[in-house]
């Protein structure tokens, strides 16, 4: 054979290897890859649904709420497009009440007209202090009309917390319900005008605006300036981590998120019922739960206070679909004696935040409820997150499917000491690896409506919640306050609320503000204030320890004094009563050792008390079995 021959022969041969090792080479590589890395693959395909429901979901809300935004859609201009698709459907029940769109739409339009005319204006605030009610939601909706911000107080407050409340907002004016109306009369100090808006006047310092709204016209208040979605619509207060409460700031563009995020995230339908027993002057409630009925004509439950009895007869008197919870009460609803209506409902999704991994199944289990949608944010922030899938535990989760960078929260390396960030040699954050705790941070965005920070009406406060320099120089974050972890399928879990703040029956409770109150009605006696676990309950028990070496505490007294002065919540169910408290080189109080000792007689040297009826009694090993067996009421 010639050599011309042989390579013509050869070379086919040749290229045919080529591309055999080639193809060899690169399965072999896959294989290898696959192998190496199949746990990750493993966790990709397994969390894949989840995350393309998150993804889209995600996707539908940022386009919309960016839409909303650029056409200025507040949420006045959004319940006017609704009211004029459906002005006589029925929005809002309320006991015996039943509100339409109109209704509405009158009754906000008479308040906007009546502080029109008082001469309040665009930027002036004005306190709303009353239960839940329909009504609540006219008066800050008809205030928002005229630009009027206006500030949602705790109906639980009362004495210097009530008008510290008033006082940091710089309030004009309060308007406030005939039934705490003896909690306004005892406030002292206080200037502004007082507008009562339900029952019978008592006092002839009170403005009658239940006779105002009796003549007052229906027609749209007329406007000297645009309201923008950037324009603020609320304050909420938040305990935050120390001190009394602040005011945080909810602008249009925030509510309509909110409203919007709990839209997507439950596919509402028109025929949907949402059954909102929840505090009107929290997000939750206030936001989520009376948001759509705005926005979009969603029938809305309300009720004037949660209870754990009635909850699901409620829930099947009005056929509603959609319960809205916080942890406590699914503990309280889990602890009501099991009925046969128990599973007799319509719901078909519950939404809320807290729900103890504990009690999940159980709940679950005996209500018979479809799906649980555990949600998790802050009121002030920009870190919401949740769990769509009814994982046990998780309030929310990141798509695996993605790299960690797009994600406009994360969870970062911490100094346990210290709570700052831990930085690498170049002065950035490091972010926390799978089942590592952190803490948890949303990436701050302007002219993003989902990942604006809005931050407090005190400046200080809110350059308090931003890290800076964090994944990159020049950006910043807010700071959550609250410990995360973040198993290997992406699911986050709640692990511990950092700073002097922890939450019991649903409500933040600010250590400070009860110190402060506790050394007070004490004689001015150093004492300290913080939460400790109580058995599986939801969050913590307020503890205070006191200093009072020569017992002259008298209990009686000592119990009456902290009724008059804390709303219920707040108040120290155990007493630690010390000779003397150790400081720190600044002169702190140090309350860490206390903390980690709680309340067991076999841990404390100290004379211990429990609260119980109007006085603290001696806390024993009896006693204290009993309470974290759950066997006594708390």
């Amino acid at each position: 054979m010639s050599l011309a021959n042989l390579g013509v022969l050869l070379i086919p041969i040749a290229i045919l290897t080529y591309f055999i090792g080639f193809f060899l080479t690169t399965f072999v590589t896959i294989t290898c890859a696959l192998i190496y890395f199949r746990k990750r693959v493993y966790i990709i395909i397994k969390t894949f649904p989840r995350d393309v429901r998150f993804i889209r979901g995600m996707g539908r809300l940022i386009v919309t709420s960016k839409k909303c935004t650029k056409q200025n859609l507040t949420i006045i201009a959004l319940f006017k497009r609704q009211l004029e698709k459906t002005p006589d459907k029925d929005i809002y029940l309320f006991e015996d009440q039943v509100w339409t769109m109109r209704d509405v739409e009158n009754y906000s339009n008479k308040i906007g007209n009546i502080f029109k005319e008082a001469g309040f204006k665009k930027g002036d605030v004005i306190a709303l202090f009353m239960t839940n009610r329909p009504e609540f939601i006219c008066i800050w909706l008809g205030l928002a009309k005229i630009g009027v911000i206006t500030a949602l107080i705790n109906s639980n407050l009362k004495g210097n917390p009530l008008k510290h409340c008033l006082d940091a907002a710089s309030c004009k004016a309060l308007i406030f319900s005939d039934d705490l109306s003896e909690m306004v009369f005892e406030l002292e100090s206080v200037s502004i005008d007082m507008y009562q808006a339900s029952g019978t006047i008592k006092d002839d310092k009170v403005i009658n605006l239940v006779q105002m709204l009796k003549d007052a016209p229906t027609t749209t208040p007329p406007l000297d300036e645009e309201i923008s979605i950037r324009d603020k619509l609320l304050y909420i207060y938040t305990s935050g981590t120390t001190g009394l409460p602040k005011a945080a700031v909810m602008p249009h563009s925030r509510f309509v998120l909110a409203t919007l995020a709990m839209i997507s995230l439950l596919d509402l339908k028109d025929d949907d019922i949402i059954y909102n027993p929840l505090p009107l002057y929290h997000t939750a409630g206030g936001t989520l739960g009376a948001g759509p009925a705005l926005s979009h004509g969603i029938k809305t439950v309300l009720r004037k206070k949660f209870s754990a009895s009635l909850y699901i007869a409620d829930c099947i008197k009005y056929k509603a679909t959609i319960g809205q919870y916080i942890g406590e009460m699914c503990r309280y609803m889990l602890a009501t004696i099991p009925k046969p209506e128990d599973t007799q409902h319509s719901l078909r999704n519950m939404i809320g935040n807290g729900l103890r991994p504990a009690i999940w199944s159980a709940f679950v289990r005996r209500f018979q409820i479809p799906r649980i949608t555990e949600v998790y944010g802050a009121t002030e922030g920009n870190v919401n997150i949740a769990n769509l899938d009814g994982t046990i535990g998780a309030v929310g989760s990141l798509p695996q499917c993605l790299p960690s960078f797009l994600f406009p929260v994360a969870i970062i390396k911490i100094d346990p000491e210290t709570m700052k960030p831990v930085r690498n040699k170049d002065g950035l954050c490091i972010r926390c690896k799978a089942n590592e705790p952190g803490m948890f941070v949303g990436q701050i965005k302007k002219n993003d409506p989902s990942r604006e920070f809005h931050g407090y009406v005190d400046k200080k406060a809110s350059e308090n919640k931003i890290w800076h320099d964090v994944f990159h120089k020049g950006d910043s974050v807010f700071v959550s306050g609250d410990l995360m972890v973040m198993d290997d399928y992406g699911y986050i879990f709640f692990k511990d609320r950092t700073g002097d703040t922890f939450r019991w029956k649903g409500e933040n409770v600010a250590t400070s503000e009860v110190e402060a109150v506790v050394s007070a009605v004490a004689g001015l006696k150093d004492c300290t204030v913080y939460g400790v676990q109580v058995g599986e309950l939801e969050g913590k028990a307020g503890m205070a320890a006191v200093v009072d070496p020569g017992n002259e505490l008298d209990m009686p007294k000592f119990a009456l004094a902290l009724d008059k002065a804390l709303p219920q919540y707040a108040r120290p169910l155990f007493l630690r009563v010390l000779s003397a408290m150790e400081l720190t080189g600044t002169f702190k109080l140090m309350k860490g050792q206390l903390q980690r000792q709680g309340f067991n007689p076999d841990d404390v040297p100290d004379k211990l008390y429990f609260r119980q009826g109007s006085t603290y009694v001696p806390l024993d090993k009896h006693m204290y079995s009993s309470i974290v067996a759950g066997d006594m009421k708390l």
